[in-house]
């Protein structure tokens, strides 16, 4: 059985590292784009699920796959297009509650698992100059949310209810145990 990664995110293939379970990388070349008509989780789920579809496999290979956002108010915050961009997503998320939520799929031949974990942060209040400050490092860019629980993020979290290793960009816990229960690898 070989595991494929459907993701090119440096910290998701750090995560599944830890399983020290051999995989390989395969890019999802997909358009991510989410209905904001439609239930977040369900959609953060879906556009999983087209990256996991997006990469040929045979019945010996299961593939991976998973997308991260972070939701405030019910408004999704994907990655930021731009500084000004990953400021206002900080100053939305600032001294408030707000969800992380990865979709995950995990694929093999014609069995299809979906799943949406979702954990609650709440984030301290930010002044102007810590938000510049991170901004200008660029930390936020290539984050969900403009922000990485792992990076000076950190020091910003006050309350943490959930996966830790979801916020960072895979359910760890939840990832083991359908590999476990469904395919029947352990380590």
């Amino acid at each position: 059985m070989e595991l494929i990664l459907a993701s090119q995110s440096p910290r998701r293939k750090e995560l599944l590292g830890l399983f020290h379970i051999p995989f390989v990388v395969r890019v999802a070349d997909i358009d991510e784009t989410m209905d904001p008509s439609l239930p977040a989780g369900e959609e953060v789920g879906r556009v999983s699920r087209s990256k996991a579809m997006a990469i040929a496999a045979d019945e010996n290979e299961i593939i991976i796959a998973a997308d991260t956002i972070v939701v405030v108010d019910g408004k999704v915050l994907g990655k930021p297009q731009s500084p000004d961009h990953a400021r206002q997503m900080l100053k939305s998320l600032s001294g408030r509650d707000h969800q992380v939520m990865t979709g995950m799929t995990l694929l093999r031949g014609e069995q299809t698992l979906v799943c949406t974990e979702i954990t609650d942060i709440h984030f301290r209040p930010l002044s102007d100059r810590e938000i510049d400050a991170y901004v200008r490092t660029g930390e936020p860019m290539d984050k969900a949310g403009a922000y990485g629980i792992q990076d000076t993020a950190a020091l910003w979290i006050s309350g943490i209810k959930g996966d830790y290793f979801n916020v960072v960009g895979l359910p760890v816990r939840r990832l083991y145990e359908t590999l476990r229960l469904a395919f029947g690898i352990t380590l």
